[in-house]
């Protein structure tokens, strides 16, 4: 089944606003505020980037409100497992965890606790159980390095990546997740049809893929490096934010892009329950979207527009399959199947 952009991404797609989420919230009122400067800290699992986005908010929470942030930094695959396994052992140590998948797996394993803030968001950015609020979008293309593949004759489609001047110059990730190997046979998946996206996979799995035990930040830190001309499954804002540092990279608009979210929650034996709470609260305010915009990150709240407007997908002049965080989890386990088919 090939998914559609349309009415359910309305609202942060620019074309009108989504209805209010249909169950009930809470609010970060004044009870809430003083039971977590009570509980004093809190501590964050988290996916995104330390530097650009978490520091600066545990810094402006802290300042804010006096509690203070402490923060681990995995993909979204192990800050899963590591709160399995601490919650096996008795020994919970985070109070929210984000990442595109980890509340999904968290919620599933009933690690994950039924509340979301009270913040204008479209339905569509709340799990309908109420077990997670969405963060910041990410739009998954191709990338490139300017200097390798002069602009204007990169790759612009899919198609285009069977061209045997391409062969052994492409490389991804292969960590199971949307930003690797897996999340780019799901991007073919999605626009072809799997009839047709089986016969072009098996020949792109003549172009030689180098296949890289890093995250997708790394392998487009290694496209820049010129370790590789092209990267084929990269968060988009990522390269635009190194190319205004002066990198030698860009982005393809290879159509349809994968959309996807990072959620957080928080966890139902959280040492800081209100503390946690209270940051999500923070974490989806105005104040806290500011800082993912400002990074040059794709943030959620309608208020607050990213700084390259032309990075997330309209639905008309750029196109994209989006998936919530279930679709995805449910989903990724047959992009697998189908990578392992082809590209191991």
């Amino acid at each position: 089944m090939i998914a559609t952009q349309g009415k359910a991404l309305a609202f942060f797609l620019g074309l009108g606003l989504a209805a209010p989420w249909s169950f009930s919230a809470h609010a970060a009122d004044q009870a809430l505020i003083d039971a977590a400067k009570k509980e004093g800290q809190v501590t964050w699992y988290t996916a995104q980037i330390i530097p650009q986005i978490v520091r600066p908010i545990a810094e402006l929470f802290e300042k804010k409100y006096g509690i203070r942030v402490t923060y681990v930094r995995a993909n979204a695959a192990e800050i899963a497992l590591r709160v399995t396994n601490e919650a096996k052992a008795g020994k919970v140590q985070a109070s929210i965890v984000d990442g595109t998948q980890t509340s999904v797996i968290l919620k599933k394993s009933g690690l994950a606790m039924k509340w979301v803030p009270d913040v204008k968001l479209p339905k569509e950015l709340f799990d309908p159980e109420g077990y997670w609020v969405a963060n910041n979008l990410y739009v998954l293309t191709p990338g490139f390095n300017t200097n390798l593949v002069p602009r204007g004759t990169e790759p612009k489609t899919f198609q285009d990546l069977l061209d045997p001047k391409w062969k052994g110059k492409m490389a991804w990730n292969t960590s199971p997740s949307s930003s690797a190997g897996q999340g780019f046979v799901g991007a073919v998946i999605h626009a072809m049809g799997e009839d047709k996206a089986r016969p072009y996979l098996a020949q792109l799995a003549k172009q030689n893929i180098t296949g890289l035990s890093v995250s997708g930040r790394q392998v487009l830190d290694l496209v820049i490096a010129g370790e590789y001309p092209i990267a084929l499954e990269i968060f988009n804002n990522h390269a635009v934010t190194s190319a205004r540092l002066g990198a030698p990279v860009s982005w393809i608009k290879m159509e349809p892009a994968l959309l996807v979210y990072s959620a957080m929650s928080v966890l139902k034996d959280a040492p800081s329950p209100n503390a946690g709470k209270l940051l999500i609260d923070y974490i989806v305010s105005l104040e806290g979207q500011k800082v993912f915009a400002d990074a040059g990150e794709l943030p959620v709240h309608p208020d607050v527009p990213p700084k390259d407007p032309t990075l997330r997908p309209d639905g008309v002049n750029f196109k994209a399959t989006f998936l919530s965080p279930e679709e995805l989890d449910k989903q990724l386990p047959h992009w697998t199947d189908v990578y392992n088919e082809y590209f191991r």
